[in-house]
């Protein structure tokens, strides 16, 4: 028997002694070209394990072999706290981190089909108009000429030189596709002056620099109201180009207050902007398709050139499967190996279940789910081998029919010769594992140990809280509830879908479901009308600094800071870590961050608070026998107990805390940060928020992404409260234990993009099962197993 050679040794991930977050001195060893699934309730420590400890140290080490002038410009990785880590690959990870929601950033752009079809229209677009940027909605034709004075053979040459560059960009709405027209009473109050506070602009206040800047420009009388400037000193203090001038006594650049505002708030994606930021801009601007390039974003030049009677703006509005079937029909030799790389990036699109998409598409309008699947199209035709990729719930946002497909990629990752790491929930993902992790056993400070490791056979006959539930059924119910009205949408064709007619059930459960692209999200949350009284928990994620945590987000701390006050006869401030109670030493961060410029940069428990931070006079006050430190590291079900009764009593700070625990987040600590939360507990954070708010109608998009399956009971209970309480219930949703537990089901299809946008099913959950939808036949499967 020959000796196996000593390289094929290497075949497993050792993990030994993990201290990542929560966890808890964590030991696994992984196999590796195999498929592991990570397991275990939101917040156990999956994302701990595999991606702060595995993928971060592969990317840290691979890191480390650029020089340093290199690694100056790349993302600091500090070793994770981990005793052992042996045979790494190299890591690729596909999280569910949204796309940038830059408006110039669309499908096409950050996939690269995009630069592919621009060098395409170059090439072959008739009539010629230029190379490849002259068909980019990024760059701007600029030109110029001048006189540039050169050192040559020890003689001063002057020569005359001019440039030009041949872009792609709409001049009118620089390549943004929408122009903005201003509500300018939105803008200022003309029966005021500007010393008068005429100025309705959020962050431009009486006495600020911004506002200083009209106020004191001597373009205009800044006692005088603005209804009574002249035409001139109107056009000075809104649209004046930027000018360098000296304003109270210091040199600054003037600009008219439209594009200033253009400038520092248009240039963000509103979803991107603060709330009061967000409902300013909605209120005081209008965003309209421009007229010069349709919304295209592209100059009529660009658009003038064409491949078979089509143009590259044709190109991008295409659906994603039309636009794969236009590009297999050319065929031209001289551009051959664009042609082959081209079809197979779209036919990535396709498979992975995006071919509903068009390039065109702003990427910031993706959900968690789709971004995902688009950062994998471009490793599914990788020829790269023994490499790790990581997945983080690849399911999010999938119909079970479209899970199946997905299986079928993570296997032929695997097939190829990879490591593939998947973080998920769903048992059909969990069924095809070839080896199996599960952390728990509960979330927190409960979770963070090794459970089971082993395959799934063996998961299912432990006494585990996911091998109690991976068998799970739901039953459908005996009975219904009845409607106490109905919401009309009459005529909905936002987005795909076409002409729909439907009527919502109020005063019920109702769940819309369908494939993924098929208009379910386009049909509530473009159709529902405002005037219903909708109180909408999305996806997008929680935004939050590591200064926030669930006290500062729920706005909890306002009344604990407040119930501190009035204890002992002192400031509210005083009790906020980021106002006047703030340890002077780390500005109440709690640690001290010291920069090492390319190499990890270094965090340090603050040694005057100890990581309290608050000021040592601060924590000299107590409320029912505790300070705001010890308040701040209580669990949210102690916390809660502590605010019902006693001396700490304070009903407001109950509520909240009530609606915590109501959406299973019992065991967060109120002072964590929300970097640290896992997807799941940020997106039940923000439905506890919504709770109390007065509206007569939740809508929940996808409430299930991120839960275990032993916490979608706990969310039915809670969705049957909310119901039972007199709200009404629209629920977004492709888990079939959320459509079994319906009192309503509207299923939308058949098919996704142009394939869907009808209505295919209304009407009760027994009904669905017996129909022949794909939705009827895989809750019809899932009921019966």
């Amino acid at each position: 028997m020959t000796k196996p050679h000593a390289a094929d040794s290497h075949d497993l991930i050792r993990v030994h002694g993990a201290r990542v977050n929560n966890l808890k001195d964590v030991s696994v060893e992984i196999p590796k070209r195999r498929l592991t699934v990570f397991t275990g309730v939101s917040g156990s420590g999956k994302s701990s394990l595999v991606f702060g400890t595995v993928a971060a140290e592969s990317q840290r080490l691979i890191n480390e072999t650029y020089s340093a002038f290199v690694q100056g410009f790349m993302p600091n990785h500090a070793r994770p706290d981990v005793d052992v880590l042996e045979g790494l690959t190299t890591a690729i990870i596909v999280d569910q981190q949204r796309l940038g929601a830059d408006p110039r950033s669309t499908v096409g752009t950050v996939t690269d089909v995009n630069a592919m079809l621009r060098i395409l229209f170059s090439r072959l677009g008739t009539p010629h108009i230029g190379p490849a940027k002259a068909f980019s909605f990024n760059v701007a034709s600029i030109s110029g000429a001048g006189a540039v004075t050169i050192e040559r053979g020890g003689q001063t040459v002057k020569e005359r030189r001019s440039f030009s560059i041949q872009g792609g960009m709409c001049p009118r709405c620089e390549g943004r596709g929408a122009v903005t027209d201003f509500d300018l009473t939105q803008l200022f109050d003309a029966e005021r002056s500007l010393n008068d506070g005429a100025l309705l602009v959020p962050g431009y206040k009486t006495g600020g620099w911004s506002y200083r800047m009209y106020s004191e420009s001597g373009l205009f009388d800044a006692d005088k109201p603005v209804k009574r400037f002249t035409k001139k000193e109107l056009h000075a203090f809104l649209y004046l180009e930027p000018t360098r001038m000296k304003i109270a006594g210091i040199n600054m650049t003037y600009e008219g207050l439209v594009p200033r505002i253009q400038k520092s708030m248009l240039s963000k994606d509103r979803e991107a902007m603060q709330p009061h930021i967000r409902e300013f801009v909605d209120r005081a601007i209008t965003f309209t398709t421009c007229p010069d390039c349709e919304g295209t974003r592209l100059t009529a030049a660009a658009r003038s050139s064409k491949i078979d009677g089509v143009s590259i703006a044709d190109a991008c509005a295409m659906q994603i499967s039309d636009l794969a079937d236009w590009v297999r029909r050319l065929a031209d030799p001289s551009v051959a190996p664009l042609l082959t790389a081209l079809r197979e990036t779209l036919d990535s699109f396709n498979e992975i279940g995006l071919g509903y998409l068009s390039l065109e598409r702003p990427s910031g309008t993706l959900s968690g789910g789709e971004a995902q699947r688009v950062k994998m199209i471009r490793h599914l035709g990788s020829s790269l081998t023994d490499v790790t990729y990581v997945f983080d719930e690849p399911t999010t946002g999938l119909h079970p029919h479209d899970i199946r497909r997905m299986n079928d990629l993570l296997l032929r990752l695997r097939d190829k010769g990879n490591t593939v790491l998947v973080v998920e929930h769903k048992p059909e993902v969990i069924a095809i594992a070839d080896h199996v992790v599960d952390l728990g056993p509960g979330a927190g400070t409960a979770g963070g140990t090794v459970c089971y490791e082993g395959t799934v056979a063996g998961l299912r006959g432990t006494d585990t809280l996911t091998g109690r539930h991976l068998g799970d059924r739901a039953r459908l119910k005996d009975a219904v509830r009845e409607p106490t009205g109905t919401l009309e949408i009459r005529g909905a064709n936002r987005h795909n879908l076409r002409d729909v007619d439907v009527d919502v059930p109020l005063g019920v459960l109702t769940v819309v479901t369908g494939v993924a692209g098929s208009g379910k999200s386009s049909l509530i949350h473009g159709s529902v009308p405002a005037s219903a009284g909708v109180v909408s928990v999305d996806q997008a994620p929680i935004k939050g600094s590591r200064r926030s945590n669930p006290a500062t987000y729920t706005g909890l701390l306002e009344p604990v800071r407040k119930a501190f006050a009035k204890a002992n006869g002192v400031k509210p401030a005083l009790f906020s870590a980021n106002s006047e109670g703030a340890c002077p030493t780390c500005n109440g961060a709690g640690v001290v961050y010291t920069d090492l410029a390319m190499m990890a940069g270094v965090a340090t428990v603050c040694e005057e608070c100890e990581g309290k931070r608050f000021q040592a006079a601060v924590l000299d006050y107590h409320l029912g026998g505790k300070d705001i430190s010890e308040v701040l590291a209580m669990p949210v079900a102690e916390a809660a107990e502590f605010f019902s009764a006693g001396e700490a009593h304070t009903p407001a700070a109950s509520r909240i805390l009530g609606h915590l625990a109501d959406v299973g987040l019992g065991y967060l600590t109120l002072g964590q940060p929300l970097t640290t939360l896992s997807g799941g507990e940020r997106q039940r954070l923000k439905l506890a928020t919504h709770m109390s708010d007065k509206g007569g109608v939740y809508v929940l998009d996808e409430p299930t992404a991120g839960l275990h399956l032993a916490d979608v009971e706990q969310l039915l209970a809670l969705l049957d409260r909310l119901v039972d309480s007199g709200k009404s219930v629209i629920v977004i949703e492709h888990h079939q234990a959320v459509m079994a537990h319906a009192d309503w089901i509207i299923d939308l299809g058949p098919g996704a993009g142009h394939d869907g946008g009808t209505v295919v099913f209304e009407g009760t959950p027994a009904a669905l099962v017996k129909s022949p939808t794909l939705t009827g036949e895989h809750l019809a499967e899932y009921v019966t197993s």
